[in-house]
C-alpha cells in the first residue's frame, strides 16, 4: 500500500462527512497490506499510519526518511517541463513538472526498489513515461504551452498552478469547472485558489450531472470574488477552450483542468462523448481556416 497525500476531496453529501472519517477509512489500507509506503511530509501521515500493522517504509522531499529526495531542479526544454532530482544520492529525471511530480516519482521508485527492479530500468521509465491527462502537453503552433490536467479539487489545483508559476510564464491561464452533485465547498475553494494563483481564470462546465451548469459556475464565482483575480465565464466547454486558444499569448501557460483523461461529459445521467484533445484539434483546425 502507498500513501501519497490527503486533501479535501470526497467530503460532502453521500461521501465522507469530514476529514477525520475520510482519513480513518484511508488508514484501514495499512491494516490490510503487508508492506506500507508513506509520505512523511504530508500532515496526515501520522494519522494514516498510527494503527498500521504492516511493515512501513517512509519517503520524503524535505526531511530524513528511508527514501529521501534532494537537489530538486526544475527544467524547461523547448516547452517540455520536467524535473531533475536525487534519491539517496542516485540521480533521476522525470518528464513532468514540479515538486508534486517528484513526490510521485519517489513513491514509484520506493515501490520498484521493494521489488528489486534494476536502477537503470527505473531511470529509463521515469524519463519516458507519459500519463494521459496528467500535466499532458498538447502540441500547438501558437507560441504558448497548452496543458491538460485532471486537477479537480482545491489541493490538486493549487499544487498544479503553484508548480506552473515556478516556470515563470508570461501569463498563467486556468480553465476549469466543477462536478455537479458534489460538495459546494469544493467549488468555493477552487474558485479562490484559481483567483489567487492564475492571471486569468476561464470558468466553464465540467460534469454537471443533475445540476444546472450555471448554478455550479455561480458557486465557483463566490470563491473567485474573494480574490482580485481576473475571470470570465463561458459555460460551453468547447467555446471556453476556443477562447483560451484564441486569446493565448506567446510565453503563456494555459492549463485545462478537471477533465484530464476523461473522454466524456456527464449531463442528466448521460455520458456524452467529449475529449479535450479532440476539441483542441477542432479549434486549431478551425482557426487555421481548414
Amino acid at each position: 500500500g502507498v500513501f501519497t497525500n490527503l486533501g479535501r476531496d470526497h467530503i460532502g453529501p453521500k461521501e465522507h462527512k469530514d476529514m477525520a472519517e475520510y482519513a480513518h477509512y484511508k488508514s484501514l489500507l495499512f491494516q490490510k497490506c503487508c508492506f506500507g509506503i508513506g509520505n512523511i511530509d504530508d500532515p496526515y501521515y501520522r494519522e494514516i499510519f498510527k494503527d498500521a500493522s504492516c511493515q512501513v517504509c517512509t519517503y520524503s522531499c524535505r526531511q530524513k526518511a528511508d527514501v529521501q529526495a534532494s537537489d530538486i531542479m526544475l527544467v524547461n526544454r523547448n516547452g517540455q517541463l520536467g524535473t531533475f532530482f536525487k534519491v539517496n544520492g542516485e540521480e533521476y529525471a522525470v518528464s513532468a513538472p514540479g515538486e508534486f511530480s517528484v513526490y510521485n516519482a519517489v513513491a514509484a521508485i520506493t515501490v520498484c526498489r521493494h521489488y528489486g527492479i534494476d536502477q537503470e530500468i527505473i531511470r529509463k521509465a521515469l524519463k519516458t513515461i507519459r500519463v494521459p491527462g496528467r500535466v499532458e502537453v498538447i502540441d500547438n503552433d501558437r507560441g504558448y504551452l497548452l496543458l491538460i490536467d485532471y486537477a479537480h479539487n482545491a489541493m490538486a489545483l493549487e499544487s498544479l498552478l503553484t508548480t506552473l508559476r515556478e516556470y515563470e510564464p508570461h501569463r498563467l491561464v486556468s480553465l476549469f469547472g466543477c462536478g455537479g452533485n458534489r460538495s459546494r465547498q469544493r467549488r468555493f475553494e477552487m474558485g479562490e485558489v484559481s483567483g489567487r494563483l492564475a492571471d486569468l481564470t476561464i470558468i466553464t462546465s465540467d460534469n454537471p450531472r443533475f445540476e444546472e451548469p450555471q448554478d455550479i459556475i455561480n458557486d465557483i464565482k463566490i470563491g473567485m470574488e474573494k480574490t482580485d483575480g481576473k475571470y470570465i465565464e463561458i459555460c460551453d466547454r468547447k467555446e471556453a477552450i476556443r477562447y483560451a486558444i484564441e486569446h493565448g499569448k506567446p510565453g503563456d501557460v494555459i492549463v485545462l483542468a478537471g477533465k484530464g483523461h476523461e473522454d466524456y461529459q456527464e449531463i442528466k445521467g448521460v455520458k456524452h462523448p467529449m475529449d479535450e484533445r479532440v476539441l483542441i484539434a477542432e479549434v486549431l483546425k478551425e482557426l487555421h481556416g481548414e
